[in-house]
């Protein structure tokens, strides 16, 4: 399918143009929303490829994995994915989570459920709202917990090819877990895994479709300017095949920037706090153990060598590793904030490097066997995986001064600016709605024009691209940015 098959209705005959910095998921996600619309969007991107930052594994479907954050946290979470489901269905990895406390942790697992039972009522006010909001199940189902017993009773079963019933999620988890290590009851709850490969490959397709959006890969934004009593912008960019200054015109400028959103804010000398933070998770293969596999959490004190162990499984026997110790996931000197002086929060010249050129190789070996043998204290045979990638890694930034802070979305500058700053990818939606409504505040865009589309998603486009077409797309970018393909195959095993 070519653009020029695709049937595409705008809504808005709009003369603002709107450029946005950035092609990661906020800046692809709010291209898309735009260009939906008809407003003429372009969107720079410094890189060969959309979406191509920090590890996109969880979609985080009421913040489960974050036992630290508020209720309003993982409320406002639970909201964003469901949309997210609503407008990528084929980038969602259909499969729960299940939720374990080590005997070393010092909370209990019915210490969860007053939120839980929090979560489950929001997922049934908006069921109730919206019978397209159902995207989690059955609201009665979105979380369960398990006894012992009823853990012991799937060991001897047969690993389904598809699941049936929830349990047969659990009949791996039964077999394979080494279940006296564990506080009883676990969880089992409705968060699934979202891809990256797989919203890349989306937005990939869906862009090439629009032809509100211009898309300009390769291009670095250099400088930002205002001319005095002037709303509109001046954007001069470059690119890698020239050293040219191109210089572009826009009514409105979006900084969709992540990790590097202080040096666009540097430019306009617009202060902002902000922390980076560099992270990492690990690819293994563990053939073996193939078939139906939830994904496991396993709870720990982040920062400790007992931090959190997370397994997010794929296809064919890969799985993608978390452990939130300094020693896997987080890194020392891996969180730093912006100052004074600059927007900007610096990273130490070894994550940069990591970031945009390599990592050493037995960097790479320690970091990635370190991330086995800690899933290998609650899943034995584990230590059987071997290393089959170089990390899934990036930066990503968190506004104000909380590093906990996991829902955010966008903030305002001046007039006709604004920062997307989404810590969780599902936020991006949220990010992109906000702007909307401050491009109606700011009188560039009629509310009348858009009618009940300011606050509904309209993606027609976007929600064309077949599940086949997204997975050979997504396939092609994983071996381009040398990662197995079977992390950019659709993991959906329910029948």
């Amino acid at each position: 399918m070519n653009k020029n098959t695709v049937t595409h209705q705008p809504l808005l005959n709009s003369a603002i143009k709107i450029a946005i910095i950035g092609g990661g998921v906020a800046g692809s996600t709010i291209a898309l929303r735009f260009a939906e619309l008809g407003l003429d969007t372009t969107l720079i991107e410094k890189g060969p490829s959309l979406v191509n930052g920090p590890p996109i594994c969880h979609l985080h479907a009421g913040g489960n994995l974050y036992r630290e954050i508020s209720d309003e946290q993982c409320l406002t979470l639970l909201k964003q994915s469901i949309d997210t489901v609503k407008v990528y269905p084929h980038s969602i990895n259909v499969r729960p989570t299940v939720i374990a406390l080590p005997k070393t942790d010092n909370g209990q697992p019915e210490d969860l459920l007053p939120r839980l039972e929090k979560l489950r009522a929001r997922y049934s006010e908006l069921v109730a709202q919206d019978n397209r909001n159902k995207v989690l199940g059955e609201p009665s189902n979105y979380f369960r917990f398990y006894s012992r017993d009823e853990v012991d009773a799937l060991v001897n079963k047969p690993i389904p090819t598809h699941a049936k019933q929830d349990s047969d999620w659990l009949i791996s988890f039964a077999q394979q877990v080494d279940l006296d290590s564990l506080k009883f009851p676990v969880l089992l709850v409705q968060e699934y895994g979202w891809s990256a490969f797989r919203m890349a490959a989306i937005t990939s397709l869906a862009i090439e479709r629009l032809p509100s959006c211009h898309l300009q890969m390769n291009s670095k934004v250099v400088a930002i300017t205002q001319p005095e009593n002037s709303t509109s912008w001046q954007v001069s960019t470059t690119s890698e095949t020239s050293t040219d200054i191109n210089h572009q015109h826009f009514d409105y400028v979006i900084n969709a920037c992540g990790f590097k959103s202080g040096e666009i804010d540097d430019m306009l000398s617009a202060k902002r706090q902000r922390m980076v933070e560099f992270k990492a998770a690990y690819v293994a293969h563990w053939p073996q153990c193939q078939g139906l596999w939830p994904e496991i959490v396993f709870y720990g004190e982040r920062g400790t060598p007992q931090g959190m162990a997370q397994l997010t499984p794929y296809p064919d026997g890969y799985f993608q590793l978390h452990g939130m110790t300094q020693n896997i996931t987080l890194f020392e000197q891996g969180l730093v904030a912006s100052s004074a002086q600059s927007a900007q929060p610096q990273l130490a010249p070894q994550f940069i490097e990591k970031i945009y050129l390599q990592w050493p190789e037995q960097l790479v070996q320690n970091r990635t066997l370190g991330s086995i043998e800690h899933m290998a204290q609650f899943i034995p045979t584990f230590t059987d995986a071997k290393v089959a990638a170089k990390p899934l890694f990036g930066a990503q930034q968190i506004p104000g001064e909380d590093p906990g802070l996991r829902a955010a979305d966008v903030s305002f500058y001046g007039k006709h600016y604004a920062r997307a700053e989404i810590v969780k990818g599902s936020s991006a939606l949220a990010a992109s709605d906000a702007i909307l409504a401050n491009l109606v505040a700011c009188g560039l865009v009629a509310e009348s024009a858009l009618g009940h589309y300011l606050t509904e998603h309209y993606f027609p486009v976007s929600q064309q691209c077949s599940n086949v077409e997204v997975t050979e797309r997504a396939m092609i970018l994983a071996k381009q940015r040398n990662y197995p393909t079977a992390l950019a195959k659709n993991f959906c095993f329910s029948k």
